[in-house]
């Protein structure tokens, strides 16, 4: 169908291994969506939501094997361990070609191959790269075309040229001890077995976006983070951008989409949505770093999304998006727990099995999910589809501490702040494990998706910084300080503009901080606390620095730091320069 040679060679190669019955090129087309759609819902594979309320809208089931990112199966596989690095799962190459490669052969017998060309990032940017992703699956068709810039678009921007990223994925039988989710960063490629699940299977996203893309930033001298992108726009209409990098259940969604409080709507501030997962950086020809989200769409988890905690992305999904694993109700709308206080008296459950509330099992899987077009989003960017990205004032690291973090504060210098992210931590909730406070490091956010070594990652941030004529500033946030009764002190939600607003004062010079151990702090009196119910002693202490803490704190990092067998020297002293200021 389309002109590429090197595009062609390698359908025709993996077509001849994994037997399909028939080949479909994907052209991204209206015409293209309506037929899958029909042939999806035909099969069962798809239910056609209720249109009269929710339009364009579809719901889908995986098995129950199958509905979460399997790290435990997810590998990067190079020549040499040392590139994969201690915290990654490593696979020697050509054994691993060799020990999944029979799984694919005839694994589509019977089936359709579909050929996604897919773009991620604008249409028109230098960002942007283009992916073919081979697929036995309707469901990855179908939110692939939302997720990405999908069909001829794609290939129109690839032209004849031969550099794309190769994606295969087959079902085959969705076996869990048969599962592999595999990334040969030297050869570009991308190889997903035996799952249906989107965090497996949409390969754009995690796969390319972050663990292929980090590679190759690695290798050309950019950055692909998992990081949010806002910006928040003042009065006068001057806006600035931030990136945010917070490991799961810390609020990333959220803040991407946060609605001001209602003092500052009636001043005139207003927060546009970027990108709510992931972010491709770059240096501008002016110095400074910049950012675009690669993606085209939200890959959200829906329990606990509402009108209370996150409007904008319920709003988002009204339309036009496919609900996998939620709760069927008997009218053909969808429900999960947290939506809200409306709960079925009888519904289908995500397993497929009639639910009531007595039965005493969640009705939607925790990790149940939404993919939604971001252009539906009510505070999407008209940067969005900028080619050129959006300048970045701040770059925010940030975890859920219960009593170590302070609210905010502000890295000394580029070097510091990336040992701030290196060393970025969570302590894990009751509703989560059973365990409260244990803490979880995931540098950058990026621990599951770096896809090569951590040590030569944190180098790279390092010798980006010296790169950048107009760095950001870096800071660190943390929401989630609680009381001794383990209530949260900080109100968060649309209330956390009241800190990224002292963000972006430091960029612009607008606000004065004092020195700390730990970094710059905000003198209290610089942090609005008007309209919420927190007073100006609970905010001095919402900004203390507990030293004991910080000497278990430091313990902690020690042992973090020591899993690395190739951290920069500067790392270490950063972290020597902590110890010492902490007079440990």
């Amino acid at each position: 169908m389309y002109n590429n040679k090197y595009v062609n060679e390698w359908v025709e190669q993996m077509a001849a291994l994994t037997q399909p019955d028939q080949i479909v090129w994907c052209d991204g087309s209206e015409e293209e969506r309506e037929r899958l759609t029909k042939e999806a819902v035909s099969t069962g594979e798809m239910i056609e939501l209720n249109q009269d309320v929710l339009p364009g809208c579809l719901y889908h089931r995986t098995l129950e094997n199958d509905v979460a990112r399997v790290e435990g199966r997810t590998f990067i596989c190079t020549e040499r361990k040392e590139d994969a690095g201690p915290t990654n799962n490593w696979m020697e190459k050509a054994y691993a070609y060799a020990k999944v490669g029979h799984l694919y052969e005839g694994a589509m017998k019977g089936r359709t191959m579909y050929v996604i060309p897919y773009i991620m990032g604008p249409a028109s940017s230098e960002f942007s790269k283009v992916g073919i992703e081979l697929t036995d699956s309707i469901y990855v068709v179908l939110n692939m075309r939302i997720m990405t810039r999908m069909g001829k678009i794609a290939m129109d921007f690839l032209g004849d040229s031969p550099n794309f990223i190769k994606g295969l994925h087959a079902k085959a039988d969705v076996d869990p001890e048969n599962r592999y989710i595999l990334h040969f960063p030297e050869d570009n490629t991308i190889w997903s077995i035996n799952s249906a699940y989107g965090g497996n299977v949409l390969l754009g996203k995690k796969c390319f976006a972050l663990r292929i893309a980090s590679w190759l930033g690695l290798k050309e001298g950019w950055m692909a983070e998992h990081m949010l992108i806002l910006g928040i726009e003042k009065p006068d209409g001057d806006i600035q951008y931030i990136t945010a990098a917070f490991p799961s259940a810390c609020g990333k969604t959220n803040l991407a989409m946060l609605i001001p409080p209602e003092k500052y709507q009636k001043m005139g501030y207003k927060v546009w949505t970027v990108g709510d997962d992931i972010a491709w950086l770059r240096i501008g020809k002016d110095g400074r770093l910049w950012a675009v989200n690669p993606e085209a769409g939200f890959f959200g988890v829906a329990p606990g999304t509402s009108m209370k905690s996150n409007p904008n992305a319920l709003l988002t999904c009204q339309a036009n998006t496919i609900f996998t694993n939620v709760c069927l109700k008997d009218d053909k709308t969808v429900w999960w727990e947290g939506m809200n206080k409306d709960v079925p008296e009888h519904a289908i459950d995500w397993k497929g099995n009639e639910w009531t509330p007595d039965l005493g099992i969640k009705a939607a899987h925790p990790n149940s999910r939404f993919t939604a077009p971001a252009k539906q989003c009510p505070c999407v960017s008209d940067k969005f589809d900028d080619p050129n990205g959006v300048p970045v004032s701040a770059i925010v690291f940030g975890g859920r501490r219960a009593k170590v973090a302070p609210l905010v504060y502000q890295s000394f210098d580029w070097e510091h702040g990336v040992f701030v992210g290196a060393t970025m931590a969570s302590e894990t909730t009751a509703a989560a494990t059973g365990a409260v406070g244990v803490v979880r490091r995931d540098p950058m956010a990026m621990l599951p998706f770096c896809g090569y070594n951590m040590g030569d990652y944190f180098q790279h941030w390092l010798d980006m910084g010296k790169k950048i004529p107009n760095p950001p500033k870096i800071f660190n946030v943390n929401w989630f300080r609680t009381n001794d009764e383990g209530k949260f002190i900080w109100p968060g939600f649309g209330d956390n503009l009241r800190v990224l607003l002292w963000i972006l004062a430091r960029c612009n010079g607008e606000a004065d901080a004092v020195e700390s151990p730990i970094g710059y702090l905000p003198k209290p009196e610089d942090i609005d606390i008007e309209g919420t119910d927190i007073d100006f002693e609970t905010l001095k202490g919402l900004l203390s620095i507990d030293k004991d803490s910080w000497a278990e704190e430091v313990k902690d990092q020690e042992a973090h730091l020591a899993k690395f067998d190739k951290l920069p020297a500067e790392i270490t002293a950063q972290y020597e320069g902590l110890k010492k200021r902490l007079g440990l």
